[in-house]
């Protein structure tokens, strides 16, 4: 019965992928920027369907299953039956489980401060999203994780943000945090922060002060508690702090400093330093406590000249990338060398590799990601496709951003976007996600 099950999804994926992409274009027209579409259908799709076989509700659910986003939301605006497949198959998201494609999040004047553009490797075409205030052209973006953004406002206060859904999230308020100290007016406004540094202190304005404390975001599912972790990387010194979303403050994680990145794996939260070194942190008890799994690494890698990612491969091996940078003479940053490292926990070294094989790197400000270049067609194998990692991004709004896919067989960086498109705020890879975050807890 299962056999005979996966058989007939099979041949629906071969009719709905042969069908679905000419309906869509049709529909759409032939321009290279699309909106996604989710009420009134075009005339010239109506007509192409009224004039084709209809296909049952069901069979249209299992087709749908088989599509990325993109493509899901535009089929469900084509025909009335297409419209109710694609309403039940959001009721039900357990039955689409379609792994999608890694798209460039990047803004434009040209379309607006509220509209993100999501560029789709998979299509090679461009989307555009209208989001929630505030203008999302107003925040930096400092985080992406399972189809989530981590923004910080203009008054540097967090938020997470799904484009897909258009679901918003406030965090804990950054007066929250312990070296954070508010400064009000007459009425009580918050005007500006204060920011302790041991036994300095220096005063920001409002929508400065997020350029002076936040250096990454990460965002984690916590199974124990079916809520979702956020883990902050704050500047100057690199330290922890994290919330559960609907929280009301940051917790800040014991003594450490100098962090590059974090990653959840096994229940527990691993944070690497520039060093070398490996903490290992419990998030589920009552108290948290700092774990050194390694103090360095053998072969550990120099984050000083570039920077170092970490990132889980789909079979559960543990990597660690040096992305090495140089400046141009106009002191834009431009990604030379890609080493990667294969790490033995155990052994507290780091091995390294010679490329990727059949599998593709993301890097850049969003959590990094290895995946099957054989699940993922549409990408190259042994290739890393990189964005800009700039900390200090608003100083250089106009500059041009290190966007960019770079083959480990012969280092050979290629472009695949228009750097026209790409300056402010710095460009970050995200995974389309249809999940609502449940804010019932």
């Amino acid at each position: 019965m299962e056999a005979c099950s996966v058989a007939r999804m099979m041949s629906l994926g071969h009719l709905g992928l042969r069908i679905l992409p000419k309906l869509l274009a049709l529909s759409l027209g032939g321009g290279s920027h699309r909106r996604f579409r989710k009420d009134q259908p075009l005339m010239q799709t109506e007509t192409v369907v009224e004039t084709s076989p209809e296909l049952p509700v069901d069979v249209l659910v299992d087709i749908f299953a088989l599509l990325e986003i993109p493509d899901f939301i535009r089929a469900g605006s084509v025909c009335s039956s297409w419209r109710l497949a694609y309403t039940i198959l959001r009721s039900q998201l357990e039955l689409y489980k379609r792994p999608q494609t890694p798209c460039l999040l990047y803004t434009s004047e040209s379309v607006g401060d509220n509209v993100a553009c999501l560029y789709s490797l998979a299509e090679k075409r461009v989307y555009n999203v209208t989001l929630p205030e505030p203008p999302v052209r107003s925040r930096h973006l400092i985080g992406s994780s399972h189809g989530w953004l981590v923004t910080a406002d203009d008054k540097s206060e967090l938020h997470l943000l799904n484009p897909i859904t258009g679901q918003q999230i406030a965090l804990p308020p950054v007066s929250t945090i312990e070296h954070v100290e508010p400064i009000l007016d007459n009425a009580g406004a918050i005007i500006q922060y204060k920011l302790w540094d041991d036994l300095d202190v220096t005063i920001h304005a409002l929508d400065k002060l997020r350029d002076s404390l936040y250096f990454k975001a990460f965002l984690f599912p916590d199974l124990s508690t079916g809520r979702y972790i956020v883990v902050l990387i704050l500047l100057p010194h690199r330290q922890l702090l994290f919330a559960r979303v609907g929280d009301y403050k940051w917790t800040l994680l014991p003594p450490g400093s100098d962090y590059q990145q974090c990653i959840h794996m096994d229940g527990l939260l691993y944070a690497f330093t520039r060093a070398g070194g490996i903490d290992a942190f419990d998030l589920t008890g009552p108290t948290f406590t700092r774990n050194i799994i390694a103090d360095e690494m053998e072969n550990s890698i120099d984050g000083i000249n570039g920077w170092l990612y970490v990132v889980q491969t789909p079979c559960g091996n543990l990597l660690q990338v040096c992305r090495e940078i140089k400046l141009t003479k106009e002191s834009f940053i431009v990604t030379e060398k890609i080493l990667v490292y294969k790490t033995d926990m155990e052994a507290k070294k780091l091995v390294e590799m010679n490329g990727l094989c059949d599998h593709v790197l993301f890097l850049g400000r969003g959590q990094s990601q290895c995946l099957s270049a054989e699940e993922y067609p549409q990408l190259k194998a042994n290739c890393v496709y990189f964005t800009d990692d700039e900390t200090s991004v608003s100083e250089y709004k106009n500059n041009r951003r290190d966007i960019g896919i770079l083959n480990l067989e012969n280092h050979g960086p290629e472009d695949f976007v228009s750097q026209l498109w790409c300056n402010w705020p710095n460009p970050i890879w995200i995974t389309p996600n249809l999940t609502r975050m449940n804010m019932g807890f």
